[in-house]
């Protein structure tokens, strides 16, 4: 089952998170994000299995600047699931369901670093072509830089991304 996370669920969110990259710092990005002004409740989800979290998905605001002008958009960071329980279509339904509550908040746009051979799947496109841009790591590829259209897309929204103070635990 997907839902909406809530705060009795943190703990099992951090674990899940923690898990899943073998590291604490994305669970301190979570925590972070949640703490700031760029979180948004109902962009949070949970996978659960027997009443137990073990997928974790999180959608919050960044920013893209184009010049002197500024868009708030989303950007979907990061995407958990316990170890036990990848290849199984959670990571999945947690992708399509962030996509289409983002969508309805009708927000034109969701933005990520991520494998383009996994999140292809869902629609997502190398950002470049569409005037986003996304610096990053040495070790991945370009096309990591990718945005979904959603169903008010604007090609008007362009810039290069610029993450929120949040985002610094997993960057230094």
């Amino acid at each position: 089952m997907v839902r909406a996370e809530d705060a009795t669920d943190h703990d099992e969110i951090a674990s899940v998170v923690s898990g899943a990259f073998g590291s604490p710092n994305e669970a301190q990005l979570v925590a972070a994000i949640r703490a700031s002004s760029n979180y948004v409740p109902s962009w949070s989800l949970v996978a659960t299995v027997d009443h137990r979290v073990v997928g974790h998905v999180m959608v919050s605001y960044v920013i893209l600047r184009d010049g002197a002008s500024e868009h708030c958009v989303p950007c979907l960071s990061p995407l958990s699931v316990e170890p036990d329980h990848q290849a199984r279509g959670i990571g999945s339904a947690l992708v399509h369901a962030a996509a289409a509550v983002v969508d309805a908040a009708g927000e034109p746009l969701i933005v990520l670093e991520g494998s383009p051979w996994y999140y292809s799947r869902f629609g997502f496109e190398y950002a470049v072509p569409l005037g986003i841009t996304i610096k990053l790591p040495d070790w991945a590829p370009a096309e990591a830089a990718q945005v979904l259209r959603l169903s008010r897309y604007d090609p008007a929204i362009r810039g290069e991304l610029v993450y929120p103070q949040a985002f610094d635990v997993v960057t230094d």
